[in-house]
């Protein structure tokens, strides 16, 4: 059942409009990132580093928590239409297996919204900037950790979603989560980031850091990502157990 939970959730994928969103966000984050790493080498470093601390300072901190957020109400708007809640309700499917597929299926999307970031951030740097080279390999590592990072996003977002009915409630606390995350991390340092689950993504990402701020503490980073995202999933199916059919 679950798998067949998950195809369904792939195929609600195909030529959708969350497309436009996957492609236009990220790109308006790294135009935003180059033009501001271009108009400040008098404080920056023409490095591939620095651009990177400009390209993932509006991309992870102001863009990619919303993005998460519209996804997440995109899958779970079909859903919330009419009376369908009852359907899932009264289907002989798990309600679990059907947000677990969700979760996939986000997933699966955010790992290539990360893709698509990677290659904007090539790129500009090559054909736009110039920078002489090619990224540090580091930048892979900070990529994949920024996947792990996302996990509790996506399991949070997606219970925000599930709960709520309006698709923009749970994309503006998708941003509100954003800075948040930005400003625990940077007044509390990575000690506290670890107990916001907003903050992972941009620890793992090293937004706006050219020096590596998971230095000695990257195995608590991944130990905290599947906390969080287990005890969204635990929260997920605690509602979902007291869920009912709607009158």
């Amino acid at each position: 059942m679950l798998l067949r939970c998950i195809r369904a959730e792939n195929r609600k994928l195909r030529g959708s409009a969350i497309w436009l969103v996957f492609f236009v966000v990220p790109l308006i984050s790294c135009l935003y990132g180059t033009v501001n790493f271009l108009g400040n080498q008098g404080m920056l470093s023409f490095t591939w580093y620095d651009l990177w601390t400009q390209h993932t300072l509006f991309y992870a901190l102001f863009f990619f928590a919303p993005m998460v957020g519209v996804y997440a109400a995109y899958l779970w708007r079909l859903e919330h239409l009419g009376r369908n809640w009852n359907l899932i309700m009264s289907a002989p499917v798990r309600p679990l297996y059907l947000f677990a597929a969700k979760a996939l299926a986000l997933a699966k999307l955010v790992a290539f919204t990360q893709g698509w970031v990677f290659l904007l951030f090539l790129l500009c740097g090559k054909l736009w900037a110039r920078l002489p080279g090619w990224p540090p390999a580091q930048i892979f590592l900070w990529l994949l950790r920024g996947v792990a990072g996302s996990l509790p996003i996506v399991a949070l977002e997606l219970g925000l979603a599930m709960a709520i009915r309006s698709f923009a409630v749970p994309v503006l606390l998708g941003l509100a989560g954003g800075v948040s995350g930005m400003l625990i991390a940077s007044k509390g340092g990575t000690r506290a980031g670890l107990f916001w689950p907003y903050s992972l993504m941009q620890m793992g990402m090293n937004s706006n850091k050219a020096e590596d701020v998971l230095a000695g503490s990257t195995p608590v980073f991944w130990a905290a990502c599947l906390v969080w995202t287990a005890v969204f999933f635990a929260a997920a199916a605690l509602w979902l157990r007291a869920r009912d059919v709607e009158a």
